[in-house]
């Protein structure tokens, strides 16, 4: 299989997607773009193939994207591009260009998106430890995500209606390990059903489940994750969620059935920005 990996060997999350990629037997051209940056032409083309946009691609942390002004939203995608070429640092990583597609790979999960179902299906471990994960979206009527909600004491009682996606991770051997979901309202969405297996608690694995669940949501257009949790806010915290006051939350937000009577009213309220 063709594939092309535009790589930092300095990233852990490049480096996760390239061992990936060997796993599977697969020897991709890996360019190292910080020492051979791609054209503007092909930089460009490269983002309309993701089907996104140019800032998506565009790295802010461990960059000068702050310095150079580019946090402005009204910088157009020809004053990116130049910042871009001339600072290929501020190239997002790794991108993954495969016959399937191009796909910005954050977290390093989303390279299998590119890669055939019929790989061979057995597990293995990122750099800080924690498996691979594949994610299956599920209906809300699930049983095994209604009955992994009532064993952790969460709300399932609108599970079946409109407007919520819900997913099953499972290791690339295919072990189930937890759920999740997200009501999308916009560029806001609310983070929810989110539970790891007994089997699973204490092995890191939710650190790896969330990053993938928001940024299916991200594909989808949104760009700001809110989420209630009654006990596990030091552990979202660490995924770079803040407390927030339920009047700073949007309409849509506090209207969900969550927010508005599933949750116990003092259930403490998170949000952060989704990026990669």
């Amino acid at each position: 299989m063709d594939i092309v990996i535009y790589h930092n060997p300095d990233c852990g999350t490049s480096r996760n997607t390239l061992a990936l990629l060997r796993h599977f037997g697969i020897e991709p051209h890996v360019v190292e773009y910080l020492k051979t940056p791609p054209s503007r032409a092909l930089l460009a083309d490269l983002a309309v193939r993701t089907g996104g946009s140019l800032r998506d691609l565009v790295r802010e942390k461990g960059t000068p994207f702050a310095s150079l002004g580019l946090d402005d939203p009204a910088i157009g995608d020809d004053a990116l591009l130049d910042a871009m070429i001339e600072h290929p640092i501020l190239i997002n990583r790794p991108i993954v260009v495969s016959p399937k597609g191009v796909k910005l790979c954050r977290p390093s999960d989303i390279v299998l998106d590119l890669l055939p179902e019929t790989v061979p299906s057995t597990d293995f471990r990122k750099e800080e430890g924690v498996p691979f994960l594949r994610d299956v979206r599920i209906p809300g009527d699930d049983p095994a995500l209604r009955a992994a909600l009532r064993a952790a004491e969460l709300a399932d009682d609108d599970l079946d209606e409109p407007g919520r996606a819900f997913f099953l991770y499972r290791t690339l051997a295919g072990e189930p390990v937890g759920f999740g979901g997200y009501e999308q309202f916009g560029v806001d969405v609310l983070l929810r059903s989110i539970v790891v297996l007994d089997a699973w608690r204490g092995t890191r694995i939710g650190r790896n489940l969330v990053p993938l669940l928001q940024r299916r949501a991200f594909d989808v257009g949104a760009r700001r994750a809110w989420l209630l949790t009654p006990a596990a806010a030091g552990f979202f915290g660490k995924l770079g969620f803040k407390p927030a006051e339920r009047e700073s939350a949007p309409s849509a937000i506090l209207t969900t059935r969550q927010a508005a009577g599933l949750c116990p009213s003092d259930t403490p309220l998170l949000t952060r920005r989704i990026s990669f």
